[in-house]
This record gives structure tokens, C-alpha cells and sequence, in this order.
């Protein structure tokens, strides 16, 4: 893409075992992996996961924290409260149907909340199994 407007590159989530993140993001959310099979080899430092075509989440495995020195006396990265993804109403469906069939837990649904698109219709929260909070949400 060659728009030059602010956007959102990435994000980047602390995990115990990347290429197992890559597959919880695959096969829960449908994210594309990339650099699984690079990572497995060693000649990359973490995977990732398409969210969309500008945008995605990195899968940096716990170990590199101690090398995250970019920002001075940040300690190897700063907690996220959570990452909130948003969804077609019925990929929004979808999702809470396959976290509950693989036993993943979620929250109850949350009606009219903000976001940047305005007030979102519902939304609900999910964990993933390094316990980064994600929150699924449709604004339609």
C-alpha cells in the first residue's frame, strides 16, 4: 500500500512457545502465520500472524525480553492490557463458536462499547494460552 496515513503496523505479544501461538491464531481466529516454518529453523527471531493486509501481531517468544533494551529502563517491553480485534458481525459469530467448541473460555457479551469506529454493537473478551487478552467486537 503507498498511503502514507498513520496506521497500525503491529503488535507485539509476549508467548512461551511461538509456533504453538502461530497455530492458536490460526486456527481460532483464521490469522495467516508467517515465518512459522523460518522460526523453526532459527534463521528468524519470532513468527507472526496476519490480521489484515497492513496489519499484524508478532509472536515473540519470552527468551527475548532480556535482549529489548529500545527503550532505556523499559525492561524488556511493557505489559498490554489487551488487543481488540474487529470483526464482520458474522466471522464475529464465528469466533465465539469455535473459542467455546475448543473449550477456550470467554467473557459474556458487552453491548455499545467505544472504540475507534464509535460504539460497537457487542464485544466479548478471550485469552489466548499465554494469557494475552484479546477482545473481539463488531461494529454492523
Amino acid at each position: 500500500m503507498t498511503d502514507n496515513t498513520t496506521r497500525l503496523d503491529h503488535v507485539v505479544l509476549w508467548v512461551r512457545d511461538p509456533v504453538a501461538a502461530a497455530g492458536f491464531y490460526e486456527r481460532n481466529l483464521g490469522l495467516e502465520p508467517l515465518r512459522v516454518t523460518e522460526y523453526a529453523a532459527g534463521t528468524v527471531g519470532f513468527p507472526s500472524v496476519r490480521l489484515n493486509d497492513e496489519t499484524i501481531l508478532d509472536l515473540a517468544p519470552h527468551s527475548m525480553a532480556a535482549r529489548m533494551r529500545v527503550v532505556p529502563g523499559a525492561g524488556g517491553g511493557h505489559p498490554v492490557n489487551h488487543v481488540c480485534l474487529a470483526l464482520a458481525p458474522h466471522d464475529f459469530d464465528a469466533l465465539r463458536a469455535r473459542l467455546e467448541e475448543q473449550s477456550v473460555p470467554v467473557s459474556e457479551l458487552s453491548y455499545d462499547s467505544y472504540g475507534a469506529r464509535g460504539m460497537a454493537r457487542r464485544s466479548f473478551y478471550f485469552g489466548d494460552p499465554d494469557g494475552n487478552i484479546i477482545e473481539a467486537r463488531h461494529y454492523a
